[in-house]
């Protein structure tokens, strides 16, 4: 295989992903509210083309969004280390969902390595960065 995103079945595997975090964030209590109520659709399509991109799927988030930029789109939120948990939280539920025939354990170590990293990159709340105790 080319890549994780072909290795993983392509669209349909980030769709499910996606679609299962994105479940459990519309009834979140901490980092639901950080969502549009009226771009419920737009925000999974950008997440979903945002990973599928990164792991060798289609340009799809450059040619609709541009230039990731996730810390520059993120900082209008407040994001500290109980958000990033959280985000983290729902993404390994949604992980949970795939058999080890659909996501095998390597493939799921690389898949949540970018997400931790990724996570805790969006946090811009002062002295809450794991890196910056």
């Amino acid at each position: 295989m080319d890549s994780l995103y072909s290795a993983l079945g392509g669209e349909d595997f980030f769709r499910r992903l996606v679609s299962g975090f994105y479940a459990q964030v519309k009834t979140d209590d901490l980092i639901g509210p950080m969502y549009p109520d009226d771009d419920w659709d737009g925000a999974e399509d950008r997440l979903r083309w945002f990973l599928a991109q990164y792991w060798g799927g289609p340009p799809t988030f450059n040619e609709q969004r541009g230039a990731p930029m996730l810390r520059r789109r993120h900082f209008p939120f407040r994001i500290g280390m109980a958000e990033a948990e959280r985000w983290l939280e729902l993404m390994s539920n949604s992980l949970d969902q795939f058999s080890e025939d659909e996501l095998n354990p390597a493939q799921r170590e690389a898949l949540w390595n970018h997400m931790q990293r990724v996570a805790y990159m969006m946090i811009n709340q002062p002295g809450e960065h794991p890196g910056m105790r």
